[in-house]
């Protein structure tokens, strides 16, 4: 799925991301809003990753959803 289809449906989505990345809060996720950089940004700061590690588990993760 690219990210023009993920935030069209971002809820959904949302849900996914929740359980892929559980410290990820609700408040982040409303937040986020489907921006990939936030979301990668996000991922850097509670899980530690560097910052291409973090847009590398963006990426992987967006090709597991179905368009």
């Amino acid at each position: 799925m690219n990210w023009m289809q993920i935030k069209r449906h971002w809820k959904q989505v949302s849900d996914k991301i929740k359980v892929t990345w559980g410290k990820l809060s609700e408040d982040d996720l409303t937040a986020i809003a489907g921006n990939r950089e936030q979301l990668a940004g996000l991922l850097q700061e509670r899980y530690g990753y560097a910052r291409l590690q973090a847009e590398k588990k963006v990426d992987d993760f967006a090709l597991t959803l179905n368009p």
